[in-house]
């Protein structure tokens, strides 16, 4: 049986894998949904004696029915190949009691890679198998990692451009050059006078704008998204949770249906969400602690039941988590609220005039499992400075977000469960607010002087990503507001 996907924001028809993948968001504005999350018909046993990739494959072919064995195969193994600077894709790390699940092995050191390496190949296989004939615009928005992860898997990627609004003011030196020396005639990087949630909004406007859509159409595009509300992004992230339990397992670190606890940094809400799929497919999950930094909506909202943007938006350390609009929590509230698309209609309409809205206690009762909290910019700072003085195992500040987090969750519940913390990026993209946390004496230094310090201190080589952006040319300069966004795209594409 094929398994089909839904709008969150209507009761519309159902479509297949291979075209909620090719649209991104729905026409409605909605999120697509699979109509059940499956559940996982490997054992224990023979998933711990797995690759990765064959891992992949086991949670995918789950998810993307209408893919056949050898094309599904085919994208898993373009996208997990040497492009990740270790074999296992996602080792495990035990420091300090706490197992660090590092996702930030691939081409632009952090975790957005693990789904971006693979989307592109999803992308085209869907275009063919749904005979599209015109070229696939990704458009995306991000707070700094989702951005270069997008421009690496799709930079000359034929029947494909893409374009990528960042917040001018709020990613890190790295990130941004990461971006703005991006090479590939395919790819297009934009500043934007605006935070991040500008720039979201933005996107989602463009692919609303239906006389956007007939122009593309004319000329011969079409947009799609690389953004974690694509459902293309959401589940290759779910492989990642199963594949470390099985690896716990197969260490011997878990007994056979122990439960561990997951720790998420969390912005966007995709991260979290694949680990509560991981959890609902059957893989033995207790607590998902969602851990926010000084943007604390989500905390807020697990806590009071209400979710609130009207808020001042604050600028911090661990910029990929400063975000007040959380897209993927949509598919959440959908799902809490029994897969009813008109109440989870209501309560995004609420979000969008009034900014905010409360949801029920029926829903609220569903969603404990979930645990809340924040740390502040000195907690984090704290957090990556005492796990290496104690350990000498370096944390960048999303991950010491988390760390700080599931301190606070420990302290308040004393629950021991074992736990996989989500590390979601290497120290080496934020070398500098690392580097301080540790000794505010590098300060002084430059930034890639502090790169090489940082090798130095956790004695790690300096990753491939940072080594070529060392002397790249800027390539991309582009600035604009975000009233400009709509005429930055066409101008782009040549219509």
């Amino acid at each position: 049986m094929d398994l089909l996907y839904r709008s969150t924001r209507s009761r519309g028809g159902a479509v297949s894998a291979s075209q909620a993948i090719l649209k991104g968001l729905a026409d409605d504005g909605g999120l697509y949904v699979p109509e059940s999350i499956p559940v996982l018909d490997q054992s224990l046993e023979a998933l711990s004696q797995m690759t990765y990739q064959e891992t992949a494959y086991e949670v995918m072919k789950l998810f993307f029915t209408d893919f056949t064995q050898e094309e599904l195969k085919d994208c898993i193994n373009k996208a997990y190949d040497s492009k990740f600077d270790t074999e296992v894709i996602a080792p495990l790390v035990e420091a300090d009691g706490t197992y660090y699940l590092e996702l930030f092995h691939g081409a632009t050191i952090a975790f957005k890679d693990m789904a971006l390496s693979i989307l592109p190949h999803l992308l085209i296989t869907s275009a063919k198998k749904n005979h599209v004939k015109n070229e696939i615009v990704i458009l995306t928005a991000t707070s700094g990692d989702t951005g270069k992860a997008a421009l690496a898997g799709f930079a000359e990627v034929k029947g494909t451009r893409i374009i990528v609004f960042y917040p001018k003011n709020g990613v890190s030196p790295i990130q941004e050059k990461q971006m703005i020396t991006q090479k590939g005639e395919n790819t297009f990087v934009v500043g934007i006078t605006g935070n991040f949630d500008d720039a979201q909004t933005g996107v989602k406007q463009l692919f609303g704008d239906k006389e956007l859509a007939e122009i593309m159409d004319g000329a011969g595009f079409q947009f799609s998204s690389a953004n974690s509300i694509n459902i293309g992004r959401l589940v290759p992230q779910v492989v990642y949770y199963v594949y470390a339990y099985a690896q716990l397992f197969k260490e011997g670190k878990v007994e056979k249906g122990e439960k561990i606890n997951v720790v998420v940094p969390t912005g966007n809400f995709g991260n979290i969400l694949a680990a509560y799929f991981a959890k609902n497919m059957g893989v033995p999950i207790a607590k998902l602690i969602c851990a926010s930094n000084e943007n604390k909506v989500l905390y807020d909202f697990f806590e009071t039941g209400v979710y609130d943007r009207n808020r001042e938006f604050v600028l911090t350390s661990s910029p990929s988590m400063d975000i007040l609009i959380s897209s993927n929590l949509e598919r959440l509230i959908y799902l809490t609220a029994g897969a009813d698309a008109e109440k989870n209609a209501a309560f995004m309409g609420a979000l969008s005039e009034a900014g905010k809205y409360e949801i029920t206690d029926d829903m609220r009762a569903q969603m404990k499992d979930f645990y809340g909290n924040y740390a502040s910019e000195q907690e984090t700072a704290d957090m990556i400075r005492t796990l290496y003085e104690k350990t000498g195992y370096v944390i960048d500040p999303h991950t010491a977000v988390a760390a700080a987090v599931y301190g606070k969750y420990k302290k308040e519940t004393g629950d021991n469960t074992k736990v996989v913390l989500a590390s979601t990026a290497s120290p080496f993209k934020f070398t500098r607010s690392v580097m301080n946390a540790i000794d505010e004496k590098y300060d002084a230094m430059g930034d890639f002087a502090l790169v090489d310090e940082l090798s130095k201190l956790a004695n790690v080589k300096v990753p491939n990503a940072i080594e070529e952006i060392r002397t790249a040319p800027v390539l991309h300069d582009t600035v604009c507001d975000k009233s400009e966004m709509r005429s930055v795209v066409m101008q782009f594409l040549g219509i």
